[in-house]
């Protein structure tokens, strides 16, 4: 067989058909996709509060990035939400590796866009083998605090809000532990102190609470009021700048008014209030998630010409009501590719920038188009 091989590779006829194979490739491969910067831009908006929460991890084509970020600012949002994995810019202990979010953040700042960075998912090296991304034993926490200070040393001046971690009050995002407010409170002390080392003017948020009703001993989760009243008594009032909130408003229109049994849009009022309590009236609030989804089929829905008056009136309270939220950052502008659930419909351009309906009104409201028309 070998024998039969080595006379083939010596017939001039089969290289003459490999070498044309290959200058063949080289003539009809796509050209690659030459990505710029371009000049400086600037978001034009009437609602300067209006962002969303972008999906770019895992983008991995230069120019989709460059186009998302565009079509945010073209959309009238001048702020965004975008998640830096540890576990993905950390592989080894002090192996740092920020190409890929180099290239998300350049984007943004030119397209006028200001970043609040959600920071976690553990890498393998810092947590026990089989175990879940988001879990992290005390042992570990100066790890973390080491990552937030490399980063925020990396990206100073460039990025000055800061999330630590995502919804601790649920067991998923903790590792499948019991959720608990002193722990993530520890936490947060460690990666604040960390933070201001690295740069004194960063702003860092805690929380990133999800909306839950869940009861007392509950394992899957703790009740969002529950645990920052837990946060507070367990010392988190000297180690965060802004309350991060998760406000999404399922059926429920966005002037629903707000009740412990409820979840609603509205219900980051009563966390307002729990802040109050405690002394911080001075600090902001920013909804880093949030919004309306308009699956067809899915009981927590609502019809697509809702989701698109319930989004606007959700901008216009943060502008006209609550002088004490910075941003109301909704999920989420557009995924890298579908998932083929309801997670598509809460997205507002599709996986090939086509734009919805929701993007297009919303767009219009932000230029100024509504003003002459009765606003929700």
């Amino acid at each position: 067989m070998f024998t039969g091989i080595s006379k083939g590779l010596k017939n001039p006829l089969i290289w003459r058909g490999l070498i044309f194979l290959i200058v063949l490739w080289f003539v009809i491969r796509p050209a690659p996709i030459i990505v710029t910067l371009g000049p400086p831009q600037k978001v034009v908006t009437i609602n300067p509060k209006m962002g969303v929460h972008t999906r770019l991890t895992d983008e991995v084509e230069e120019w989709k990035i460059k186009r998302t970020l565009q079509m945010v600012r073209e959309m009238g949002a001048p702020w965004i939400v975008e998640y830096f994995p540890w576990g993905y810019y950390e592989p080894k202990k002090g192996v740092y590796s920020w190409a890929h979010p180099d290239t998300v953040v350049k984007h943004a700042l030119n397209q006028g866009l200001t970043v609040i960075a959600r920071l976690g998912f553990v890498p393998k090296w810092a947590r026990p083998k089989d175990s879940i991304f988001s879990y992290l034993d005390p042992e570990h926490y100066d790890d973390f605090g080491d990552f937030v200070y490399a980063f925020v040393e990396h990206y100073r001046g460039k990025i000055r809000h800061i999330i630590i971690w995502n919804e601790p009050n649920i067991a998923l995002e903790w590792g499948y532990r019991p959720v608990d407010p002193e722990a993530y409170t520890e936490l947060l002390k460690v990666a604040y102190r960390r933070a201001k080392e690295a740069d004194p003017e960063v702003q860092v948020l805690a929380g990133a609470l999800a909306p839950t009703l869940a009861p007392p001993g509950d394992p899957w989760g703790m009740n969002d009021l529950e645990f920052l009243r837990g946060m507070y008594r367990a010392g988190a009032k000297d180690y965060f700048d802004i309350l991060a909130v998760h406000s999404y408003g399922w059926t429920f229109p966005p002037d629903d008014p707000p009740a412990p049994d409820k979840v609603n849009f509205r219900r980051v009022e009563l966390l307002r209030q729990i802040m109050e309590e405690n002394g911080d009236a001075h600090k902001t609030i920013i909804i880093t998630e949030g919004g309306w989804n308009d699956h067809p089929r899915w009981s927590k829905a609502v019809r697509p010409g809702q989701r698109v008056e319930y989004t606007i009136r959700a901008y216009e309270i943060a502008l006209k009501e609550w002088e004490w939220c910075e941003a109301v950052c909704l999920w989420a502008f557009r995924y890298p590719w579908a998932t083929h659930t309801y997670q598509d419909y809460f997205t507002f351009v599709a996986v090939d920038f086509t734009p919805k309906p929701i993007y297009l009104e919303v767009q219009r409201y932000a230029r100024g188009e509504l003003a002459q028309e009765k606003l929700p």
